[in-house]
């Protein structure tokens, strides 16, 4: 559907009535196994000399719906849906740094992605090295090792909005021989693609905005089919694998059986095949279901946060705000060169009180939901040091530039003024 533009892509893209009983809806194929039909068809389908589905750990129709559109979206040659974000985050890492090797990251991440990067990776032989300054491009450029397997950054991060000038990261890594991985999971391919401007694997948890009701749990591996794994760094790539044999039975690498979608063709028969964090087709309903409002809902979701952004400008509990679109901004620049459309709904303010006060400000709000999603139709409110990145000790909290004070937001689709009038009231009882 190349010719076609976002919107009509969202609700229709990789999705043909004719294929599945004229059935307007995309159905859900709550099976486990596919009838296969005659014997010599399995060898056909399993040499992927045919196209077809055999069991639904490996794929299925409803989910391979939901990969087509968000590949259609991204503008990428292949997508793997998984069964949460974490899941897309931790199969891509592993899968470029297979064997070991290193990933070069920032402090500018999600605490379950900082933990995770900490506590397990160096188990499996993989070490990870950060910048200090994530506006420094320079840094980027110094920290790469000869081992160094991927640059992974969050386009929109985790919680304090900060944006990476992905362009001039994706030229590094490629002036390197490695991939730049980019979570695009704030942004959605709505406001932000990140393929477009050097990206070469993106990964969402569609938990999140992409469907945008808090009623699923899912995420999303997008392979832009531009990278060269057959540049020496990979061999996982370009190895011959007895369970890649073609109908003559000889053995393939990844890149002969999938060519530029050798990628997404490892995360499915490795990862997903063998590891089993696999998207249920009734949640890959529920976020194709979401993603045909994605962008009437994050247009909304802005134009709320903006107007809450202004009147936190105002309120005397508030010490400073972190949202890209405001003047003092140091992610101005950035927010204009690629955030046309605007920067999304999640940000962070801090809070002019004490931590009994913090407790106070939470407890005392009537339609901010206190739970740790974001892009929710919900509003939502988290003191982050506790929740959403209770991982990071004192250390990683000051690496990550996330004080005591720190309370994130995400704005949902209620009425703005009555959401600022919660928060004033909100204000009042806990500073009283």
């Amino acid at each position: 559907m190349g010719e076609y533009k976002f919107d009509t892509i969202k609700v229709r893209g990789g999705y043909n009535p004719k294929d599945h009983n004229d059935s307007v809806s995309v159905p859900i194929y709550a099976t486990a196994s596919f009838e296969v039909g005659e014997a010599e068809r399995f060898e056909r389908l399993t040499s992927l000399s045919e196209e077809g589905y055999i069991y639904s750990r490996l794929s299925n129709p409803t989910v391979s719906v939901l990969e087509n559109r968000i590949a259609a979206l991204d503008g990428g040659v292949a997508a793997v849906g998984v069964a949460s974000g974490m899941a897309a985050i931790t199969y891509s890492l592993l899968a470029v740094a297979e064997g070991g090797g290193r990933i070069l990251t920032t402090h500018q991440l999600y605490g379950g992605t900082v933990d995770a990067l900490k506590k397990l990776y160096p188990k499996f032989g993989i070490k990870i090295d950060k910048i200090d300054n994530d506006s420094d491009i320079q840094e980027f450029r110094k920290a790469i090792k000869e081992d160094t397997k991927a640059i992974f950054i969050e386009s929109i991060s985790n919680p304090n909005a900060v944006i990476s000038d992905i362009e001039k990261i994706a030229k590094i890594a490629h002036e390197n021989d490695i991939p730049l991985i980019v979570d695009n999971t704030f942004a959605t391919p709505y406001l932000f693609n990140p393929i477009k401007h050097g990206a070469d694997i993106v990964v969402y948890s569609a938990t999140k905005a992409l469907s945008g009701h808090g009623n699923v749990i899912g995420g999303i591996i997008v392979d832009s089919g531009n990278f060269n794994w057959a540049n020496g760094k990979y061999p996982q790539f370009t190895e011959s694998y007895f369970t890649l044999k073609d109908l003559n039975g000889n053995e393939r690498s990844y890149i002969d059986a999938f060519k530029e979608g050798a990628f997404a063709g490892k995360i499915r028969l490795d990862y997903l095949t063998y590891f089993g964090a696999v998207l249920s087709p009734f949640d890959a309903y529920l976020i194709l279901i979401g993603l045909e409002t994605l962008s009437e809902r994050v247009q909304k979701q802005i134009s709320n946060t903006q107007k809450i952004v202004n009147y936190l400008k105002t309120e005397e509990g508030v010490s400073w705000i972190s949202y890209p679109t405001i003047e003092t901004s140091p992610y101005k620049s950035l927010a204009d060169k690629y955030f046309s459309k605007g920067i999304g709904s999640t940000f962070t303010f801090g809070f002019n009180g004490n931590s009994e006060q913090i407790y106070k400000l939470i407890n005392s709000v009537k339609l901010f939901s206190y739970q740790a999603n974001v892009g929710d139709a919900r509003s939502l409110i988290v003191n982050t040091v506790k929740t959403t990145h209770g991982e990071l000790n004192e250390e990683q909290l000051k690496l990550a530039k996330i004080p005591q004070e720190t309370i994130r937001l995400s704005i949902g689709l209620e009425d703005a003024e009555d959401l600022i009038n919660d928060l004033k009231q909100a204000f009042r009882e806990a500073l009283r």
